[in-house]
């Protein structure tokens, strides 16, 4: 008798399951693949494709502060690897301390490779513009397309490395420069037990999970946050009401208002939230969420089943070891902080 209730639980557990993964891949949630050449095709650029020298080079060039005007701020100071992939305070801080003038919160770089809009406004569609942008702002990395040419073609462990990675014929430009990090970026993927189940494991998530998941869906979450990256569009802002904070800073999305989606993807890891970073708990974030976007009171119960969801997007992260980046020399750009 215990054999057969205990029978009885799995196949309507199971069933359960099925019927969440039809209702998942109904409302167009898709799953980081497992399949390392499936994988490959969707955050390759067939302009520059990815191999490991590239990789390795990006990632010297990531962390390496001198490509900056100060010679103090590198792009994981903004996109700390270490954590959520962003810098956790409201408003990025750049050159001369200056805080961005928009008072733009600094996106996670995670995961960013399978965004299909790049920037808050989404100016920028690829990885590879997107990385030209920071170096140059005036309140980030305040550096010339010059200076950033200047100090890789400075050091011969560099030229070295861009031989190796491109050919020895290769020119080294501020563009090859940006399009190198950039390749290292299109590899910070996180898969995690939320992509575990959409890729055929049932028992993945825990209950509470994958109830959290069904409320995601039918509360209309996934309207917006849906994809792999489950955000990464550009959609409407304020459809049901305004935001609370809509008044700090002056960013009012691209020239028709469209803002871009946020990934969900290790969302636990990147408070404060919204695009000027004035949400801290997350909870509170959902709660907004529904407000200004579905037009729906959710319940303090729903709030917590959606959060619940929301730490199984938390996702597997390779061990970042820091790279030993070439000696400057005597011909390197010297710091300028002013």
């Amino acid at each position: 008798m215990y054999t057969k209730i205990l029978l009885s639980a799995v196949i309507v557990t199971s069933s359960l399951s099925a019927d969440l993964l039809i209702d998942a891949k109904k409302a167009g949630l898709k799953p980081i693949p497992t399949d390392k050449k499936e994988l490959s095709k969707l955050i390759d650029n067939p302009k520059n494709p990815i191999s490991e020298k590239k990789v390795e080079l990006g990632k010297k060039l990531y962390f390496d502060p001198r490509l900056s005007k100060s010679g103090f701020i590198s792009c994981n100071s903004c996109h700390n690897l270490s954590e959520g992939g962003d810098d956790g305070i409201p408003a990025a801080i750049g050159h001369m301390w200056t805080p961005n003038p928009h008072h733009l919160n600094s996106p996670t770089v995670y995961n960013s490779v399978f965004f299909n809009s790049q920037f808050w406004d989404g100016r920028d569609p690829h990885l590879e513009a997107q990385a030209q942008g920071p170096m140059q702002a005036a309140p980030e990395m305040s550096a010339t397309p010059e200076h950033v040419a200047a100090v890789v073609t400075s050091m011969p462990q560099y030229v070295a490395d861009f031989k190796a990675a491109y050919g020895k014929d290769v020119k080294i430009t501020f563009e090859k420069i940006a399009d190198t990090i950039a390749t290292f970026e299109r590899t910070l993927v996180t898969p995690s037990v939320y992509d575990d189940f959409l890729n055929g494991k049932k028992d993945a998530l825990t209950k509470a999970q994958k109830d959290g998941l069904k409320t995601f869906i039918d509360k209309g979450c996934a309207t917006c946050h849906n994809g792999i990256a489950l955000g990464g569009e550009m959609n409407a802002f304020n459809i049901t009401g305004v935001y609370k904070f809509q008044d700090v800073g002056d960013f009012k999305g691209d020239k028709n208002g469209m803002v871009k989606v946020p990934t969900l993807r290790n969302i636990t890891q990147t408070a404060p939230y919204f695009h000027n970073g004035q949400i801290w708990e997350l909870r509170d974030a959902i709660k907004e969420m529904g407000r200004i976007q579905l037009g729906a009171d959710i319940n303090d119960v729903e709030v917590a089943s959606i959060e619940e969801f929301l730490k199984a997007l938390d996702g597997r992260k390779e061990p970042v070891v820091l790279p030993q980046l070439p000696a400057s020399t005597q011909t390197t750009p010297k710091p300028d902080i002013k």
